[in-house]
């Protein structure tokens, strides 16, 4: 367990470390560059960089944690991998059924992978299932989560790269928005931003804007016109 920066989260568990580029929000991976730094320190999880690796210790890891938590599931991969057995994938999500004290949060950019094992996973409520969105070219990842048994369903507007004013929120919980941060970030236009907000007040979406991003992403903040978003789903 890693106490998480992510400000929607509280910690992260990575029974599956490393990924491979799938799509355009994929080109300044934060994850790859903080691996491979991991992998020259030695770090013994990282040994094979970024390449998909689970760690078997770990996939049982929150059933140690008492006081309950918000859980972010493989930060640093994604868990619907090409590379990543069907098996693994149902006994990381076992894990979650059985530790209902805590809330996990499943963020995907294959959710084509997540349709093919949706009758296989026992979806319990405390499980949020998310997808990346980034630009026009992916809203219909948000069709496919549609299509998914978890009671809370999330998109990640982060890196946002272009307007997506085209996204249908229906039956969307939560959207979150952000820019992307480091020395090769590419710009977001805060026009983005306020349709998006604006779209998700209208249909009753909880509202997170983590961030402008930039070079300096503490300095640009997560201000949107004065206010700072930080809304959760409402649970029921």
């Amino acid at each position: 367990m890693g106490i998480s920066k992510i400000e929607w989260t509280e910690v992260t568990w990575n029974p599956i470390t490393g990924c491979s580029k799938i799509s355009d929000g994929c080109l300044n991976c934060y994850a790859s560059n903080f691996a491979k730094r991991l992998q020259a320190m030695g770090n013994i999880r990282y040994a094979n960089g970024f390449q998909p690796t689970v760690h078997e210790d770990l996939i049982g890891l929150p059933y140690q944690w008492k006081t309950p938590k918000r859980v972010f599931v493989n930060s640093m991969s994604d868990i619907f991998h090409e590379k990543i057995s069907d098996n693994h994938i149902l006994q990381i999500f076992d894990t979650m059924n059985h530790c209902k004290q805590h809330e996990f949060q499943v963020l995907t950019k294959r959710p084509e992978r997540l349709n093919s094992l949706n009758s296989k996973i026992k979806w319990t409520d405390n499980i949020w299932m998310g997808v990346t969105i980034e630009s026009e070219k992916y809203l219909n990842r948000a069709d496919m989560l549609r299509n998914c048994g978890a009671k809370i369903k999330f998109i990640s507007a982060e890196p946002l790269l272009s307007s997506i004013s085209n996204l249908n929120l229906s039956n969307i919980d939560w959207l979150i928005v952000g820019g992307e941060s480091g020395p090769h970030s590419r710009p977001m236009e805060k026009e983005w931003v306020e349709e998006l907000q604006i779209m998700a007040a209208k249909n009753n979406v909880a509202f997170f804007f983590k961030q402008w991003g930039g070079f300096n992403k503490k300095k640009n903040g997560k201000l949107l016109n004065g206010v700072t978003y930080q809304e959760y789903p409402t649970k029921t």
